[in-house]
């Protein structure tokens, strides 16, 4: 096994883990102990002012979307979807965000999720049905080889998951195929200022805790601009602690 698969196996059963745990409606973290991480507190409250969620947001979503979500802000809220948009969520877990995107997008739009860990897959589809959405669409799938076809999406978001990946240049340069010209990409995702301790970034447990496999900031701009993009900024910045930080980040596919 490659180390990319070793790492990609190791998230994939550790978020199996926090679906079931959120399924059986218990306290769900990706968290390692004494790590700074995208996890967020089990309240909705709390989670929802942690992150940047609104209240009403979180309200009628099933409490099992919520415990699998291990977040680090809300794209939703700084994408400005529009009613009849496509909208693609990197790394969807329990769906909170695919759910929250097809409200906005309205039925005449439809957002999609893609993951890889099938526990989650099987969660967000199980919320979909209670929930009774008919514009929502869960796929298994990496998202270093999106199963999306080119030039379908009008938007892409994601929550604290391209740092999950191995192979970022190769995340970056799916999501500008999949996208449709002057599509944008709105994330949420941890960065960091300056590189990490080898001993951090060589633990396999701190990579699926959101931490060992942030970029700095910088490089993790870089790789979206040597993707294509172009408008490429950070919206807003959180710290989570030292040099560790949830970042927003925005950037448009050229028309």
């Amino acid at each position: 096994m490659t180390e990319s698969e070793t790492i990609k196996e190791n998230v994939r059963e550790r978020y199996a883990e926090v679906a079931k745990r959120a399924q059986a409606s218990t306290t769900a973290s990706c968290c390692a102990p004494s790590t700074a991480s995208c996890c967020g507190p089990t309240s909705t409250g709390d989670y929802a002012k942690k992150i940047g969620y609104a209240l009403n947001e979180l309200s009628d979503l099933p409490d099992a979307a919520q415990l699998a979500s291990a977040g680090c802000g809300n794209p939703t809220a700084l994408a400005s979807l529009k009613e009849g948009e496509v909208v693609l969520d990197l790394g969807s877990g329990g769906g909170i965000d695919v759910f929250i995107a097809a409200k906005k997008v309205g039925p005449t739009g439809k957002a999609i999720g893609v993951d890889m860990t099938q526990e989650m897959l099987d969660l967000a589809t199980k919320n979909a049905e209670e929930l009774g959405f008919e514009n929502v669409e869960f796929r298994k799938g990496d998202i270093e080889d999106l199963p999306v076809e080119d030039g379908t999406i009008d938007v892409i978001i994601s929550n604290c998951v391209i740092n999950l990946a191995p192979d970022k240049d190769k995340v970056f340069r799916e999501a500008y195929r999949v996208l449709k010209p002057g599509g944008r990409i709105t994330v949420s995702d941890i960065v960091t200022d300056g590189d990490l301790p080898e001993e951090i970034r060589n633990n396999p447990d701190q990579w699926a805790a959101c931490v060992s496999g942030a970029l700095d900031e910088k490089l993790y701009l870089e790789k979206i601009r040597n993707a294509g993009f172009e408008r490429v900024k950070v919206l807003d910045k959180r710290d989570f602690s030292g040099i560790v930080k949830s970042a927003e980040v925005e950037a448009f596919k050229p028309i």
